[in-house]
């Protein structure tokens, strides 16, 4: 069974605020959609490589085809996900393109899928901090016993500015932060350390949140209502060292057949957030490099 409420803890607390403690707009996402869908980095030809990574099983390759569902406006699927196994079911590094009406064009900002973290097996750290630099090429096969080497040709000796990693977000299900073993915790700082040395924003996208919490599962608009969810992001802001208004709690879309506007607001909202953290990356070292020799 999940960690949902236990009737011990649901009596100790009321399962609903009588408001909720973060603001969304609810029902009307044309405006958020928007912004998605028009937002254009002010580099011309930059786009922004969002990396996500986590436990197994976590739901990051259900994120990117909940993205994509949402901007092409039916329910998609190219990120191939696992509903069975507790092993990583990626195996390989991969970049998602979304594509937009024309064929021939893409957004300007792409999704890296990696293996997920696990406590002995799982995608080695190194390679993820590798990976930040923009030193992974696509395909390249994650080996936990040993990390990618220089002499490999998915190495990637000279990377560009789109290779390297822009947004870094860990994907945490909701339904197991306080089984999280020791061992991926300690995985996600370490990576967390050397994205935080790149000078990387770093979001916590926390999904399945219906299976957490029966009342989010009855309605979805209670998310920010429900006290118990916001024990389990501060947990993870404690355990990880996100802070709360980097943490985003979202159900990907699972065995739905038609897109649902709830769904689609928590979605967009963290969107909204991880392209904004990524522009502001991209804009503060581009201004960095402009600086370099001039700036006293």
């Amino acid at each position: 069974m999940g960690e949902g409420h236990s009737k011990s803890h649901a009596s100790e607390l009321p399962p609903l605020l009588p408001k909720p403690w973060r603001e969304i707009n609810w029902g009307d996402n044309r405006s958020v959609l928007q912004f998605v869908k028009n937002y254009k980095p002010h580099v011309e030809g930059q786009h922004i490589r969002i990396l996500l990574y986590g436990p197994a099983g976590a739901g990051k390759s259900s994120f990117i085809n909940s993205v994509q569902s949402i901007l092409r406006g039916r329910m998609y699927t190219q990120a191939l996900a696992d509903n069975i196994g507790h092993d990583s079911f990626t195996k390989r590094y991969t970049t998602y393109k979304i594509q937009k009406e024309d064929p021939q064009s893409f957004y300007p900002f792409v999704f890296s899928d990696i293996m997920g973290l696990e406590p002995i097996k799982g995608v080695d750290v190194d390679d993820v901090k590798l990976a930040l630099k923009g030193r992974v090429m696509d395909g390249y096969r994650f080996n936990p016993e040993s990390k990618l080497s220089e002499d490999d040709q998915f190495y990637n000796n000279s990377p560009d500015d789109n290779d390297k990693v822009h947004v870094l977000v860990c994907v945490v299900p909701a339904n197991t932060v306080s089984q999280m073993n020791y061992k991926i915790v300690r995985k996600i700082r370490d990576i967390r350390m050397e994205a935080s040395a790149l000078d990387i924003p770093q979001v916590a996208i926390v999904t399945k949140i219906d299976e957490a919490c029966p009342e989010i599962k009855e309605d979805l608009q209670n998310v920010y209502k429900v006290k118990y969810m916001k024990e389990k992001m501060e947990q993870i802001s404690i355990q990880v060292g996100i802070p709360m208004k980097s943490i985003f709690p979202v159900k990907n879309y699972h065995d739905e057949i038609n897109l649902n506007s709830d769904i689609d607001s928590l979605i967009l909202s963290a969107m909204t957030h991880i392209i904004t953290a990524g522009e502001d990356h991209v804009n503060f070292k581009k201004n960095q490099s402009g600086c370099s020799g001039t700036c006293a």
